[in-house]
């Protein structure tokens, strides 16, 4: 079940990545989720190593580094999936 919904904070957090994103990004969906993966994963590490992951209430700063870097992946990739598939 934990695949499941890594699965669908994957697709979350890939989904707002593109939202900050500026520009068009013609990465297909499955791409998308396992950035938001990645970028879960990722911003979870750094989170911790802020001393920030658990914190009363929402962990905004948490999601924060999670999207920040799904990001930084999604920009990083596109131009290379571009050029790949032109």
């Amino acid at each position: 079940m934990s695949f499941l919904w890594a699965i669908i904070a994957g697709l979350v957090i890939g989904l707002l990545a593109k939202l900050v994103v500026p520009g068009r990004q013609p990465v297909p969906l499955w791409l998308t989720v396992i950035l938001g993966m990645i970028g879960a994963v990722a911003g979870n590490g750094l989170a911790t190593a802020f001393g920030v992951r658990d914190t009363g209430g929402i962990d905004w700063i948490r999601h924060i580094f999670q999207i920040g870097i799904a990001a930084v992946l999604l920009a990083a990739v596109t131009p290379w999936w571009v050029r790949r598939h032109a």
